[in-house]
């Protein structure tokens, strides 16, 4: 089971940390995702960021590099998406997912989904 936390209302600009907590499952060695969901037309769905938990490599959507940044806390079996400078097109339900496997950004790629936090930034 995947558990995201730590979405809200935040003005442009400002910051947000979400969590991806795991149950019954380790994380090592696994691929965890973070994608987000707009209802703006041709804008559904997007990969933010993957990470591979074994080795620590990573990947970033070209939208959020530099803004954004994916770690893990093996100890807390949890991946965090740090989230600065955010902008309003950054609005969204943000979901975080599990593969095994390469680091990718498909949607289709990942396997268990948790249920979304949503982040809203508006001023």
């Amino acid at each position: 089971q995947l558990v995201e936390s730590g979405g809200g209302l935040v003005q442009p600009g400002g910051s947000l940390r979400l969590s991806c907590a795991a149950s019954g499952f380790a994380l090592d060695y696994h691929v965890i995702g973070w994608f987000r969901f707009r209802q703006a037309p041709g804008k559904e769905s997007e990969g933010v960021s993957c990470i591979s938990v074994s080795n620590g490599n990573t990947l970033y959507a070209d939208s959020v590099k530099g803004r954004f940044t994916i770690s893990t806390d093996n100890a807390k079996n949890t991946v965090y998406l740090q989230m600065n400078s955010l902008k309003p097109e950054d609005t969204g339900v943000y979901y975080c997912a599990v593969r095994v496997g390469r680091l990718t950004l498909l949607v289709h790629d990942y396997e268990y989904w948790g249920q979304g936090t949503q982040v809203t930034v508006s001023s």
